[in-house]
């Protein structure tokens, strides 16, 4: 019986994995299925170490294979098919925390005025700014639905088949209004229809547009792509005060450590929030 098979069907069955995510796990678990001598089956805590600490890779590509490791593993202690998790105390090298990049709201304006000038105009000027309204993930753009237009709010099937809420502001939901006259009564399930084989925009043809208007705008096209937008509306939202929970809801991030990243990258407006608000922030020492 062919455990892995098992684990993977359960992952789109019970969590809704995504394509991406189940090719990264079966790559990741069969190549360490085929590089532990005994296989994963009969794999020790100490078998399990021994191969992650010999990868040449990166810590954050061992950081992967560990969850994947992990999620396996913890699959078959569930099912009762293992009694022992060899993955329970793994070690693992530190990680590299990257502090997300980010746009300033000038240089925002400055993309979305330069959509202007390219001939897709009025559906790009409706992506950028629903991108950045609702901190969307750019594959949540690209499938939006228009069952998933509800007034003032989109209803956003993220990651693990998740639904979330996320309010637009008047800026964004008139650019898309505009959109959606331009669009037209086009026989397509998408708000942002295509002629491909999706039925939808790709985000290859979305990034390559975006990155268009960073040129046009004078902005460095290696600091400009969908996902930068993403981490310019958390940003953005926090140095204006937004609560770190409301923005964890509106990213769909499952834990909040995500999303406390962006704590990092406002320490001085934290300083300001704490100056502020705290009530022995006057007083002075004792």
């Amino acid at each position: 019986m062919n455990y892995i098979d098992i684990f993977l069907e359960a992952l789109v069955a019970e969590k809704g994995c995504s394509n991406k995510t189940l090719t990264s796990y079966e790559s990741d678990l069969r190549l360490a299925n085929e590089a532990i001598p005994v296989g994963l089956m009969n794999a020790t805590a100490t078998d399990i170490q021994n191969y992650l600490s010999n990868l040449p890779d990166k810590p954050s590509s061992i950081a992967r294979k560990a969850s994947a490791l992990r999620g396996f593993y913890k699959f078959l202690m569930l099912e009762k098919i293992i009694t022992q998790n060899p993955t329970t105390n793994l070690e693992l090298p530190k990680r590299e925390h990257n502090l997300p990049k980010f746009l300033s709201p000038h240089e925002i304006e400055l993309l979305i005025s330069s959509a202007g000038d390219i001939k897709t105009a009025t559906r790009l000027r409706a992506m950028i700014e629903l991108l950045y309204a609702s901190g969307l993930r750019i594959s949540e753009l690209c499938e939006l639905p228009m069952t998933g237009i509800l007034g003032n709010k989109l209803l956003i099937h993220g990651k693990g088949a998740k639904e979330r809420l996320v309010p637009m502001h008047d800026a964004a939901i008139h650019a898309l209004n505009k959109w959606l006259d331009a669009r037209g009564d086009i026989d397509s399930k998408y708000v942002f229809p295509s002629r491909g084989k999706t039925g939808h925009i790709t985000r290859d043809a979305f990034f390559k547009l975006i990155k268009k208007c960073a040129v046009l705008s004078g902005i460095d096209p290696k600091r400009v792509s969908p996902h930068v937008l993403r981490h310019s509306f958390a940003s953005h939202l926090l140095a204006g005060g937004a609560n770190l929970r409301a923005i964890q809801t509106m990213l769909g991030h499952e834990d909040i450590s995500t999303t406390q990243i962006y704590t990092h990258v406002m320490p001085e407006k934290l300083k300001e929030t704490i100056t502020n608000h705290h009530p022995l922030s006057n007083k002075k020492g004792i």
